[in-house]
């Protein structure tokens, strides 16, 4: 039985389906996992170690950076990676290849922006360590989500057939 309306009956294989709703649970829950990142990284910055985080002397290229600002574009970056990898998964023929290299990418040039600046170096290297912390964790969290949101073969894709089974054969 060599027919295309049932793919895995022809002998492709499966289009993986996509749980949107769980990757997208994920996706908020690693924005919340970026925020607070980038919050402890402050707080271990200017709190422990007296280090200014994005505070050139005068007020050069960042200015001074609230630690609200700074959790809140951590969370936002976290939700644009999950639209991303969404994107990806739906288009590419390996989306999390693509993916990695798209958020190790980002992050090397966020790590490196701050040696832009003016700033003393180690207001440099302490808002650098914060960058890579949070897409460190971005990375990490959104992929591992990726992966667990996809699901291979009909059985478990419910967004095929609203009953969950596929139509029973043609005779």
């Amino acid at each position: 039985m060599n027919n295309p309306a049932y793919p895995a009956m022809s002998g492709r294989p499966a289009r993986p389906a996509l749980d949107v709703r769980a990757l997208w649970a994920g996706g908020l829950a690693t924005a919340v996992v970026a925020a607070l990142v980038a919050v402890v990284g402050v707080l271990i910055a200017r709190g422990l170690f007296d280090i200014p985080v994005l505070a050139p002397s005068d007020d050069g290229m960042f200015g001074d950076v609230s630690t609200a600002k700074l959790a809140m574009s951590a969370a936002l970056g976290a939700l644009v990676a999950t639209g991303l990898i969404q994107l990806l998964i739906m288009m590419t023929p390996r989306p999390m290849a693509f993916f990695g290299w798209i958020v190790g990418l980002v992050t090397v040039a966020t790590v490196i922006w701050p040696f832009a600046t003016d700033a003393e170096l180690a207001s440099q290297v302490a808002t650098a360590l914060i960058y890579l912390a949070i897409g460190v964790s971005i990375g990490s969290l959104v992929s591992g989500v990726a992966t667990r949101a996809v699901r291979r073969g009909y059985a478990a894709q419910q967004t095929y057939w609203p009953t969950g089974q596929p139509p029973a054969p043609p005779l």
